[in-house]
């Protein structure tokens, strides 16, 4: 049986063959290295982050008939594509990659979006009445509500605006860390062309999408857009939406809702985006229309 040391080993050797670093020959017939070769390695090294590697760049199909067919292929999806197999089972560097990307996805839903960038991004800080990740997972009703207490304080803090834009960590933090500082600040830009002020925006913990209607009806704001992490997956825990509606009301319709969907670096760039966004404010605002209704006007 293979010791710790030598499992290490083995691991680090395919991320390494992953990145490139290895050669088809030695991802075949993998040696192990000896205890004792490996006692000069620092205790204190770390194996290389398996998730950082470009999925749509790595091909461990051995001795493909077109190459580069499959890598344009695979250029064109986020599927997981050429993983090949080792008898029955994934290889081994497609199941630690599996088991990577699952643990960012649960790390996304279960983690909060530091104090400290709600502060930075000028982001007025309230919460729905869940007292906890697990409450807002298994009460989704709750991620749409305030107490009396916090609705007053939205109504002070945003007061009566024609643009309302709105924070909500969602299901996943990671997507407002990772995408929030370059999509806002192209919101914001674009409107200022068209003469629209946007101010005091808001920060939600336990946000819902529903979450949005109540601030619309408390501030009478013309439009709210609610910038919101989403359900991460398999392919990126960091992907963010936008939710705009024109007056939205609680209980509304769905189809009365706009929705910008994957803003990430693998999908539609932050600042693309957000250049997108503004043009659809300014649109709902002359059009007095959002979502289904604004493909009638």
């Amino acid at each position: 049986m293979a010791t710790d040391t030598e499992l290490k080993t083995l691991i680090k050797k395919i991320v390494r063959e992953m990145a490139g670093e290895g050669t088809a020959s030695e991802e075949h017939a993998p040696q192990m290295q000896s205890e004792s070769s490996t006692t000069q390695t620092s205790r204190d090294e770390f194996l290389p982050d398996i998730s950082e590697i470009l999925i749509k760049k790595e091909l461990l199909v051995p001795e493909p008939a077109d190459e580069v067919g499959y890598l344009d292929m695979k250029d064109k999806t986020p599927a997981r594509l050429g993983v090949w197999r080792s008898g029955a089972r994934y290889m081994t560097s497609s199941s630690l990659r599996f088991k990577a990307d699952h643990a960012a996805a649960q790390d996304a839903v279960f983690s909060y979006v530091s104090e400290n960038f709600v502060k930075d991004n000028n982001l007025f800080p309230i919460a729905t009445v869940c007292q906890d990740k697990d409450e807002y997972v298994t009460r989704p009703d709750l991620g749409r509500q305030f107490t009396d207490e916090v609705k007053e304080k939205i109504k002070t803090h945003c007061g009566n605006p024609k643009v309302q834009i709105v924070v909500g960590d969602g299901l996943s933090s990671a997507s407002i860390e990772a995408n929030l500082e370059n999509t806002l600040p192209a919101i914001k830009q674009g409107l200022k062309l068209h003469g629209i002020e946007a101010t005091n925006d808001l920060f939600i913990k336990h946000c819902r999408v529903p979450a949005m209607d109540v601030v619309g009806e408390l501030t009478g704001a013309d439009v709210v857009c609610l910038l919101v992490g989403e359900r991460p997956g398999l392919v990126t825990a960091e992907s963010m939406s936008a939710y705009i509606a024109y007056k939205p009301t609680v209980d509304m319709p769905e189809a009365r809702r706009t929705v910008i969907s994957n803003i990430h670096e693998g999908g539609t760039p932050p600042v693309e985006a957000g250049a997108h966004i503004a043009e659809l404010i300014k649109k709902m605002i002359d059009k007095k229309a959002s979502g289904l209704d604004l493909n009638k006007v």
